[in-house]
């Protein structure tokens, strides 16, 4: 893998990651929990470390919206949370 392909799959993972939270309605409550800087960067690190990227993505293209995301989103416990902050659940 070149540094290139490095990067360009950085943020294609880094984009899923924002389609997720959207998807499941905690973009907005993940923009304003307390620091929410790290917390978004954790997120961000779980994602990219994730190994479903296209079973994530053909997840994301089948999914206006959902409750709940896939059984393998390394963000599972993350997006609990966000939902129950926010009253999305």
């Amino acid at each position: 893998m070149t540094f290139l392909d490095y990067l360009m799959s950085v943020d294609a993972r880094t984009a899923l990651m924002g389609r997720m939270m959207k998807t499941l309605g905690v973009d907005r409550p993940l923009k304003v929990v307390a620091d929410h800087a790290a917390v978004t960067s954790r997120a961000v690190d779980r994602c990219r470390s994730c190994g479903h990227q296209d079973e994530c993505s053909i997840w994301l293209d089948g999914h206006e919206q959902a409750d709940d995301p896939p059984d393998y989103c390394r963000n599972r416990d993350l997006i609990a949370r966000l939902q129950h902050i926010s009253g999305a659940r």
